[in-house]
């Protein structure tokens, strides 16, 4: 259940840490809270797993998963700020400190710093096999089928910025396809006979067995 319970946000920092003005960590903030609220109830932060090892004086009082049983420190009728009934007070010293700012602030092109191919380069140069290299190639082609010649190019640009031999495998699929005039998916086409020619040492060709009156049709093989 501690997994299933866990909830974990950005906003949960200490003291004197602050965030950044990033657009996206500042959606985060908002979102992450946000979800943990209609996901676990109210007073997620009060279930065990999440639960800080501290004292903590809040304002949350009533609700779903409230399984403190409400306010833990104060007068728990004055749940709100300011009061003059000994509730929880605000600790100026806890605010956020200042983001220093000079000059312009100008959007940043986070493309002058992010590699987009990294990560693929890794997936098709150490992870996917040989076949599997082909199998990608052919069904890539197969997309550029009728694409202009202009887009194609582009494409072809952006997979040599991950390998070359992924630009060189469907430059040569596709000239193939176009040759021949025809695509077909994955290089095979989907029968009867597709499973075991796809993985000949695993699978065993199915035994079809129909009954008198009856004939196999392809409804009953499996897709």
């Amino acid at each position: 259940s501690d997994v299933e319970q866990a909830a974990f946000s950005p906003n949960n920092v200490v003291p004197g840490i602050g965030y950044s003005p990033d657009r996206m960590l500042q959606a985060r903030l908002f979102a992450y809270a946000d979800t943990h609220r209609y996901r676990l109830g109210t007073h997620y932060e009060q279930l065990p797993v999440n639960k800080p090892r501290c004292p903590v004086f809040h304002y949350h009082r009533d609700g779903p998963m409230n399984v403190e049983g409400g306010l833990q420190s104060g007068n728990p009728n004055a749940y709100y700020e300011p009061n003059s009934f000994g509730g929880a007070a605000e600790k100026r010293s806890a605010e956020e400190p200042p983001v220093p700012v000079s000059g312009d602030a100008k959007r940043h092109d986070h493309r002058e710093s992010y590699d987009d191919f990294e990560q693929v380069r890794e997936l098709y140069s150490k992870t996917l096999s040989q076949e599997e290299r082909g199998r990608l190639h052919n069904n890539l082609a197969g997309s550029l089928v009728g694409v202009p010649e202009k887009i194609v190019e582009r494409a072809f640009a952006l997979l040599g910025k991950i390998h070359p031999m992924y630009e060189q495998g469907c430059r040569r699929e596709l000239e193939g396809l176009l040759s021949a005039g025809e695509y077909a998916p994955n290089g095979m086409p989907v029968t009867l006979e597709t499973p075991h020619t796809a993985a000949p040492s695993k699978l065993q060709k199915p035994t079809i067995v129909a009954s008198k009156g009856e004939s196999t049709s392809s409804s009953s093989s499996s897709s």
